[in-house]
């Protein structure tokens, strides 16, 4: 399938999802809580078990990442669901879906370009100790970068940790813990918001998809070798610098 494609019953799907939402009010909450927003409800269970088809196929086949004090888990790249994802990928490849982020954050979003491993992402807290310290999502890119996070599977006593208004001259922080049941969706801007996810425990299952967006695909090569090492070690394993160095060969040669 070209990665430019859109499975039928998934685009309809998120068309309806979109066109169910107060946009109006959603919009209100983002800007007070400072580009952040958490919708508890926003993919239908039919919708939710299409994308777990494709996260039971790519997860036989994701990396575990250990980076001591900081972050413990598993991921699967956009490389990988590019290939064998159609449903996730259908996701984010989905207009309406863009359109409707580009009304929340005032902000004309773009796809990751296509050596991005993160633009589209699996992420699994499947063993005890599972985490991820607190950070911001750092653009890289000459503009901003938006995280969304929809949830999958939350069999687990993981919450995604956030504290808001941390850029806010004078704001009083607020300080929340996210349940990512299946369906639910978190949006904000990485730059604004403090966030983690605390330790799993034995049993524990939770898992997260990821998607991407910028207001620039431009990246200093410097800050493009720095991201891609990060990735490699932190995320996806060495395997994915080569796979990004492929793409990028590709988009060159226009194949």
């Amino acid at each position: 399938m070209p990665e430019t494609a859109v499975p039928a019953a998934i685009g309809a799907e998120i068309d309806r999802a979109v066109a169910a939402l107060d946009v109006a009010a959603l919009e209100r909450e983002y800007w007070d809580q400072d580009e952040f927003v958490f919708l508890p409800r926003f993919l239908p269970a039919e919708t939710v078990a299409r994308l777990l088809e494709d996260v039971a196929r790519l997860e036989p086949g994701l990396n575990r990442n250990y980076l001591p004090g900081h972050k413990k888990g598993g991921s699967v790249s956009h490389f990988a669901i590019a290939e064998r994802g159609p449903a996730l990928l259908g996701f984010y490849h989905s207009e309406a879906f863009r359109r409707f982020l580009g009304r929340l954050t005032g902000a004309e979003l773009q796809l990751c370009p296509d050596d991005d491993p993160h633009a589209c992402a699996l992420y699994f807290y499947t063993e005890p100790g599972d985490h991820i310290g607190f950070h911001y999502d750092t653009s890289y890119y000459r503009g901003a970068r938006y995280t969304i996070l929809c949830g999958l599977v939350q069999e687990s006593s993981s919450r995604l940790q956030c504290r808001l208004r941390t850029r806010r001259a004078g704001a009083e922080p607020i300080d929340l813990a996210v349940a990512t049941d299946p369906g639910a969706l978190v949006i904000f801007n990485g730059d604004k918001v403090y966030h983690g996810v605390n330790p799993s425990q034995a049993g524990d299952r939770r898992v997260v998809l990821t998607l991407e967006y910028v207001t620039s695909r431009e990246m200093h090569p410097v800050k493009r070798a720095f991201s891609n090492l990060k990735d490699a070690f932190a995320y996806f394993g060495i395997r994915s610098l080569f796979q990004s160095a492929r793409r990028r060969r590709q988009a060159a040669s226009g194949g």
